[in-house]
């Protein structure tokens, strides 16, 4: 079905973002992916083509514009031009709703040109060893001491965890509270006792540096909580629809690349005198995942649509990643099947997809956890 959410402005956006990821990223992702980590050169070209940060206001370098299509465009134009590991993503997708409505003037003058330049790399320190989709359980802790926070704990599955700059994290500021003693505060880098842990050697997504983070006695200025003090977990919740639409968009996306690489295989790979894609169990099965994204992609517009009106619910974003990420796999899992052998072999793009792609069920919230937010709304 045609797309019909995308303005003229929308489109020479997309044309705009192709040419960086074929300019600044497609060639060099093998080579990010030995590396475990993106060039910085890479962010800066992005921050200079006006790809990062349009959201924040025109006197920090930002454009002003808070509409998640463009956040779409991203992530789609990324997959389609087989380029991984630049977490332009969090920078854009999941960091401006914290940076913008969370900070303050200062604040704001202080960090944004950065960041909107591609200079300041952001990450967000929310999970730890034995807190991931329980973000109340979190064990990282900080106490005021006269000006400044001082800060105890340790962070994992952190992205950009290595490049970071600026690393919001999720501390515990009132232990006895519960959930209500949650604060958030910006450890930025440099600052003694700050130590970034082992980059994780991940199943995918290799190229996207993911780290343990170690926070020892680290003081930082009083002036770095963001928001209110205790708020953090609301804060969290609040902007959690973004980050999982944004996973579902990645998510399809991704789907739709492995799809047209499957069916361009289909039509070229020959068996027994003829081209694979003729053999009926092939040709159903590549008729099945077209419905099946095709269906995805109408619902997930319409999430898309309703975010940039500020209807989107939490439950709406949770069946969107539910779904678009359950059914994602299986259709890039079935499209890798089409090779064969060959697609086991690192060097098909198909392989790649299909590593990367098994996350997406799990970071944002689990699929358990996303069935569990979507049945409390039925009254169960």
């Amino acid at each position: 079905m045609r797309r019909t959410i995308f303005t003229a402005e929308h489109e020479l956006f997309r044309d705009t973002a192709r040419t960086f990821y074929l300019r600044e990223c497609a060639p060099y992702a093998e080579q990010w992916e030995r590396d475990g980590q993106v060039s910085r050169a890479a962010w800066a070209a992005a921050g200079k083509a006006g790809l990062i940060g349009w959201q924040f206001p025109e006197e920090y370098g930002g454009q002003g514009i808070w509409d998640f299509r463009y956040n779409a465009i991203m992530a789609e134009e990324m997959a389609a031009t087989s380029s991984v590991g630049i977490g332009l993503g969090l920078q854009n997708d999941v960091i401006p709703p914290y940076l913008m409505r969370l900070t303050t003037p200062e604040q704001k003058a202080r960090w944004l040109p950065g960041v909107i330049s591609g200079e300041i790399i952001c990450a967000l320190a929310l999970s730890e060893p034995a807190a991931g989709s329980d973000l109340k359980g979190i064990r990282t802790t900080a106490r005021r001491d006269g000006d400044e926070w001082v800060i105890d704990g340790s962070k994992t599955f952190i992205t950009n965890g290595i490049l970071a700059d600026l690393v919001i994290v999720a501390c515990k500021t009132d232990p006895e509270a519960g959930h209500k003693g949650i604060s958030l505060i910006v450890v930025e880098r440099g600052a003694e006792g700050f130590e970034r842990g082992r980059k994780l050697d991940k199943v995918g997504m290799k190229a996207q540096d993911t780290a343990e983070l170690f926070f020892r006695e680290v003081r930082v200025p009083a002036e770095n909580l963001i928001g209110q003090e205790g708020r953090g977990f609301y804060h969290m919740m609040g902007n959690l629809p973004t980050e999982r639409i944004a996973i579902a968009v990645s998510s399809l996306a991704s789907a739709e690349r492995a799809f047209a690489l499957a069916l361009d295989y289909a039509k070229d790979r020959t068996a027994f005198g003829r081209p694979i894609g003729q053999f009926q169990a092939n040709r159903f099965a590549l008729a099945d995942i077209k419905a099946r994204l095709s269906v995805a992609r109408v619902y997930l517009d319409g999430c898309i649509m309703a975010l940039f009106q500020g209807e989107l619910t939490a439950e709406e974003a949770a069946a969107a990643k539910y779904w678009t990420t359950e059914t994602c796999w299986e259709a890039i899992d079935r499209c890798m099947q089409l090779y064969g052998g060959y697609g086991y072999v690192n060097e098909y793009e198909i392989a790649r997809i299909w590593r990367d792609s098994r996350v997406q069920r799990v970071f944002g919230g689990t699929s358990e956890i996303m069935q569990e937010i979507v049945g409390r709304s039925l009254g169960l």
